[in-house]
């Protein structure tokens, strides 16, 4: 929760500041505070594991009996390598002792058919391995995902705020299960394979020659060290590469997601720098990363010949002095090879085994965790009624999560049964806990919560929240349709019921204009309603509970006036005669109650009826009031933001966006409840922001591939790598060498075969020549691998800086309203940068090096084996995909079968994601095991998928041996009757198959490891795509005019204009408008009128479709554009920092080279200088990313600063006060009204108190302006619109 909270307090971070007026450095570092203590907690949980057996704990009769058959059906598959060494041996004696009689034949072919029965029971017995327990894993897995989901929905509230988050519930949910899957699955069944082949490997090669496998054991010590010094080296390498490439991603995203603030202040030029720096640290260590693979591959290999020089030279000696035979040395060599192979197969199953065990440990804990209010439980009392008395009697309370901040100290609160009582207060006063209690989702420390007189805790939890009807702020709304949603009040509501519901919930109408009706899908979290339409069916679910007791949390705060309106109607019906409790920050919707208490810090203050309360001017009712008509705000509704910013203003990147987030997070109480909002921000949005955005998504997610790139020649490509032309060919010889390493292996074993057989002393002198062949192949790996490894990773890391240079200087350029398509998010344009240009670096040079360093395997397996039998060479290359098919199935087996399990489940995840993200709304309407239903219904195909899957792969692999076998029993015997009718010699016959097995091995190897191709060519595509297009309006262009002085006068004729990604809907229509220079106007309207599109089209983010806009007589579009941008300062209602110190943020403005003095000069004129000398590192601050680290006036403080730093003649303040609470709302104020002197400035507002002093008030509606004059004459003229504006505004004030 730690995070969360973290999350939630700097969202909440200004209320904090205004509510409970903390001092500023304190906020910081407790936010900081938190996320430290959330990784300190995070290092300890890995310790803990459960004991292996603990993972089957949920395995019924039918998994146990396949897990059985799974175990010994690996054991089976285990033993049959080990034994096939044995037939080896037994096949060379029989060519070998045979060399000069005719029984040739017959002796290899008895051998050749217990190959193929081998085979067969190999084929058996690896499909029992793969197919039981893939299918038991997948089992055992679901029943433990759909039991903790169970345990889940049954924790109470308080568990969700201080243990986990939805966020780790999810990602328990579809990563750890997958984690555990993994363990229990198909890795079981290959670890006691590996192990069973590790035992019969060395049982049989003792069993053969004792003193030969001694001496061969020596040298596996080595191999084992080399490989994990070298593995622990890429890794450090590889972190070192991921760090600069984590900075570098940064810029971007940085630079992306504030890309209209880059824009006006021209920073395109110091962004581009930056990300420079940071890809030359990442070109770097991805070369040295080349380098450490190859060196250790290099010497794995070295290691490897070795050890096959001294086994040669041994078992020649073996064969002199102690009598073995030639087979018998080579069933020991190769038996000790698969032995040792097969246990360093296995450390991935052993990682595997570790990790299950870890995730097993948190999700059991949970399992069987339980809890102190516990929905599950039907004890307790149930009345056939209740009247709908509640009373908290002394309740002492503060929550779990910060059980130090006492939010009730002995607090009461009595409400008769059928009345309304409305409790107000600031932000964190403890509002929302009234309700939190009531609903019982946590219990009081002392005092108790009574309803009908008797206490909460001794009725049916079930039962009393059946009665208990909860609206909130933040409707929440399940990823399903309109009538499913609604059908959570009641179980098995019928559709009248339903249909009567959203009748008195002012629903029915919105409803049935939609395509689908009460079938529509409302999308996660309900983004495809807005907030007004969200709210509705969200009070119809509640009006179908019929419930005796209604609570509603701030259930209109986030909707604009016209919404608030209609919900306003709906609440007031369903209202009667029930007993209501309202939480409202507005103070025009509480006026009607019955009763009104004033909270303030846990305390009761006040109560009584509204117009008692107002009687007494000094009273704290009366001061919130005054409070509120000082700053008469229209809280920016989230509402209008979903509803017609989506289709008029996304352009407000995402200034709007976060104050959505703020209006979610506001009326959260204070800095507590954060979890009941955070939950939208942690999960519903990726990037912490962009919740337009997000919503545009949703809608557009079917269609986003719309770009189709067109096909991409490889030439070009290649043509980018040009400069790397010498590197990329010294690489292509270093990979030809090390593609005929392998045939020369199988060369030099086949003379090995022969030599075993020859007589004593040429036996001594020719075991000594090839133990030095073998030594001298190793050298050559050792150093062809390192060169080869390093000169491609040279050519492949020169490329991809350099690919993602170009994309980022283009991206950078491109027009504003390229990035408005939710393909171009700072998130996806990150995303091409970083993968897309890595995954053509392996269509280039890595593809090179693969298909040369394959061709020449090729080229020599085919040669040797050619020159040696030309008839067994047909007969086995016929055969040899056989044995290419098995490498990669058995590739493929490594990497496990299993893989896409998370993919599966994703629509099952979803469900969960939705319930445990609103667990108070699960709670409220007890809906647990309406969720788990639908759960289980989601989990059945993905299910029956995983067990199919576990069939097909097992019968794969059961297959791919079967074959092997039997290619190795067909060759032979072919080999037998040419050496028999003298065609071939016996060591023919092995050149011919070493030296074409061994190439297949190379291919098959290396092309498993091969990147793919497809997935290459597609994001050579997207780059090519970018570094294509041209920008419509570009910064970078120098040519057009610039003018010595300017005056600032501006004029704006006839225009129209339509955002380039919303085609259909006209924002400007016909709009003129004068501005002289020197004067303050200001842009009113509502929201969606088009205000702020004014202001981008005059920094040129977007041109109009029709019309001019000119500057000085001048139009726009003839001046460079850096220049133009460079004349006017923009203050945008988010300001949006960059994560820098301050100093930095503000030479921002002028490019980044400012001087000290104009900085503080600047800094002074904003209000600014002395929060920041007051801060301990004063100007060298850091502000976090996106400026968190501030305040909301400081923040806007400090913008204001940045723009003056330009000394700007025109000053564009886009609702530059309307996010902040009163006071910093003064501060900001004093300052742009000091900067203002003497400039054009335009002003857009919300707010009416900003703007009655401009020179010029312009009111726009639908994209025309309908009225203009000053504050005086506009307000007089009777039903004009900026008369209503105002009224509109003071009944709608808010807190």
């Amino acid at each position: 929760m730690a995070a969360e909270n973290g999350f939630g307090g700097k969202i909440n971070a200004d209320e904090a500041t205004t509510s409970e007026s903390y001092p500023e450095a304190e906020k910081t570092s407790s936010t900081n505070g938190d996320q430290e203590d959330s990784k300190k907690s995070k290092g300890h949980e890995k310790t803990n594991t459960i004991p292996f057996r603990k993972l089957f704990s949920f395995a019924d009769s039918t998994d146990i009996l396949m897990m059985i058959l799974g175990t010994i059906g690996a054991i089976g598959n285990g033993i049959c390598m080990p034994l096939m060494t044995v037939l080896f041996g037994d096949l060379m004696d029989s060519f070998g002792d045979n060399q000069n009689n005719h029984e040739v034949v017959e002796v290899v072919s008895k051998v050749s058919l217990k190959f193929v029965y081998l085979g067969l029971g190999s084929g058996v017995a690896a499909f029992l391995q793969v197919a039981c327990w893939m299918v038991t894993g997948e089992r055992q897995a679901a029943r433990i995902r759909g039991l903790y989901l169970k345990t889940i929905l049954r924790q109470d509230v308080a568990f969700f705020d201080k243990e986990t988050n939805t966020g780790e519930v999810i990602g328990r949910m579809s990563g750890d299960t997958v984690l555990i899957q993994d363990a229990m699955g198909e890795k079981v069944g290959k670890f006691i394979q590996l192990v069973s082949t590790f035992i019969g490997g060395f049982v049989i090669a003792f069993i053969k020659g004792w003193l030969l496998t001694l001496v061969m054991l020596s040298s596996i010590p080595l191999l084992v060290v080399s490989g994990a010094v070298m593995s622990t080296i890429i890794a450090k390498m590889a972190s070192v590469g991921q760090s600069a490439y984590a900075k570098a991603a940064n810029v971007v995203e940085q630079t992306i997601g504030s890309i209209r603030t880059v824009a006006s202040f021209t920073g395109e030029k110091q962004a581009i720098i930056n990300y420079n720096k940071f890809l030359v640290k990442a070109y770097k260590s991805g070369v040295h990363e080349g380098l450490a693979s190859g060196f250790g591959l290099g010497v794995v290999m070295l290691v490897v010949f070795c050890s096959y020089a001294l086994a040669i030279w041994f078992g020649a000696k073996m064969i002199l002095e102690k009598g073995y035979s030639g087979g018998a040395v080579l069933t020991v060599i190769i038996a000790v090879l698969t032995g040792s192979m097969s246990l360093g197969q296995a450390s991935p199953c052993m990682s595997a085994f570790a990790a299950g065990q870890a995730a097993a440990f948190k999700m059991f804990e949970t399992i069987e965790r339980k809890p102190e209010i516990d929905a599950y439980d039907t004890k307790g009392r149930t009345l056939d009624d209740i009247r709908g008395d509640i009373e908290l009697r002394d309740v002492f309370f503060s929550y779990p999560s910060r059980p130090d901040e006492q939010i009730f100290n002995g607090f009461s609160l009595c409400i008769p049964s059928g009345t309304t009582a409305a409790l107000v207060g600031q932000s964190g006063s403890g509002k929302s806990t009234v309700i939190s209690l009531i609903e019982r989702f946590y219990d009081p420390l002392a005092g108790e919560v009574l309803i009908d007189g008797i206490n909460l805790k001794e009725y049916q939890l079930k039962w009393i929240r059946g009665k208990i009807g909860l609206v909130s702020q933040e409707p929440v709304l399940f990823a399903s349709s309109i009538k499913d949603n609604i059908s959570y009040g009641k179980d098995g509501a019928t559709i009248e019921e339903i249909r009567a519901a959203t009748e008195l919930a002012n629903a029915a109408k919105f409803i049935d204009k939609l395509p689908q009706g009460l079938d529509t899908m409302v999308g996660e979290h309900g983004t495809q309603l807005s907030g007004g339409q969200k709210q509705r069916i969200a009070i119809a679910r509640a009006i179908l509970k019929d419930p005796r007791i209604l609570l509603l949390d701030e259930a209109t705060s986030a909707l604009d006036a016209e919404s608030e309106r209609i919900v306003q109607e709906a609440l007031d019906r369903i209202m009667v005669n029930r007993t209501t409790v309202i939480v409202a920050h507005r103070l025009s919707t509480v006026r009607n109650a019955d009763m009104i208490a004033v909270i303030h810090r846990g305390k009761m203050v006040e109560k009584g009826s509204h117009s008692v309360l107002i009687n007494d001017p000094d009273g704290a009712y009366s001061q919130l009031i005054r409070l509120q008509e000082l700053n008469k705000e229209s809280e920016q509704s989230v509402d209008d933001q979903n509803k017609q910013e989506i289709t008029a203003e996304s352009a407000r990147q995402s200034s709007q966006r976060m104050s959505i987030l703020r209006s979610i997070s506001r009326g959260s109480s204070g800095v507590g409840n954060s979890s009941r909002h955070s939950f939208s921000v942690s999960v519903g949005l990726p990037t912490g922001i962009n919740l337009p955005d997000i919503a545009l998504a949703e809608k557009q997610t079917p269609q986003l591939p719309a770009e189709e790139y067109p096909n991409v020649s490889l030439r070009r490509i290649a043509y980018l790598n040009k400069p790397e032309i010498p590197v990329l060919i010294i690489g292509a010889i270093a990979a030809v060498i090390n593609g005929t390493i392998l045939p020369i292996f199988g060369l030099l074993i086949s003379s090995v075969i022969k030599t075993f057989y020859e007589p004593p002393n040429e036996l001594k002198k020719d075991s000594k020549f090839w133990a030095i062949m073998f030594m001298i192949l190793g050298l050559a790996s050792f150093l062809v691998i390192p060169a080869r490894s390093y000169f491609f990773a040279v050519a492949g890391c020169k490329l991809i800086q350099r690919i993602r240079v170009i994309c980022f200087e283009k991206v950078v350029h491109m027009e504003v309203g390229w990035f408005d398509e939710p393909e171009h998010s700072s998130g996806a344009i990150g995303a091409r940068l970083s993968a897309d240009a890595a995954s053509v670096r392996a269509l280039v040079g890595d593809a090179l090096g693969q298909v040369v360093e394959n061709a020449a395997a090729a080229v020599a397996g085919l040669v040797i084996a050619f020159v040696a039998s030309w008839q067994l060479a047909f007969i086995i290359l016929v055969l040899i995909p056989l044995i290419g098919l098995n490498g990669y199935v058995q590739v493929k087996f490594m990497k496990g079968f299993s893989a896409d399990a998370k993919m599966k489940y994703e629509e099952a995840s979803q469900v969960a994601n939705d319930a445990v993200g609103s667990i108070r709304t699960v709670a409220s309407f007890c809906a647990e095991e309406k969720v788990m239903q639908l759960y289980r219904k989601k989990c059945e195909g993905p299910m029956k998928t995983g067990i199919r899957l576990g069939l097909i792969s097992g019968l794969g692999f059961g297959m791919s041996f079967l074959l092997l076998f039997c290619v190795y029993a067909t060759s032979f015997y072919a080999g037998a009757r040419l050496v028999d009718d003298g065609k071939a010699t016996f060591s023919d016959v092995f050149r011919v198959f070493f030296a074409l097995t061994m190439a297949a091995i190379g291919i098959s190897q290396s092309s498993s490891f091969a990147p793919d191709s497809s997935k290459a060519k597609t994001a050579a595509a997207s780059i090519f795509g970018i570094i294509d297009r041209k920008s419509k309006i570009d910064p970078s262009e120098e040519s057009g005019m610039k003018l010595d002085d300017v005056k600032g006068d501006i004029e704006l004729r006839h225009l129209s204009f339509k955002y380039p990604s919303r085609p259909d809907i006209q924002i400007l229509r016909d709009l003129s408008l004068a501005i002289h220079s020197g004067k303050t106007v200001a842009l009113v309207g509502e929201s969606g009128s088009g205000k702020s599109t004014v202001i981008s089209l005059l920094q040129r983010f977007y041109d109009p479709d029709s019309g001019h806009i000119t500057l000085d007589g001048i139009e726009i579009q003839k001046f460079q554009l850096k220049w133009l941008r460079q004349q006017m300062g923009l203050v945008s209602q988010e300001p949006i920092l960059f994560n820098d110190s301050i100093h930095a943020n503000i030479a921002y403005g002028k490019e980044g080279n400012a001087t000290e003095a104009e900085i503080i000069a600047a800094s002074e004129l904003a209000n600014a200088h002395k929060f920041i000398s007051s801060l301990q590192q004063g100007y060298d601050t850091m502000v976090g990313e996106r400026g968190v680290q501030l305040s909301g006036g400081q923040k806007q403080r400090v913008a204001i600063a940045r723009a003056i730093i330009k000394s700007p003649r025109i000053l564009l303040l886009d609702e530059a006060t309307s996010a902040l609470d009163a006071e910093s709302e003064k501060v900001v104020q004093d300052a742009l009204d000091r900067v203002m002197v003497n400039r054009t400035t335009i002003v857009v507002a919300h707010r009416l108190s900003t703007i009655k002093n401009a020179d010029l008030i312009a009111v726009v509606k639908n994209g025309v302006i309908v009225e203009k004059g000053k504050h005086d004459t506009l307000i007089k003229i009777k039903d004009g619109f900026y008369a209503s504006l105002v009224a509109l505004h003071s009944s709608a004030s808010t807190a």
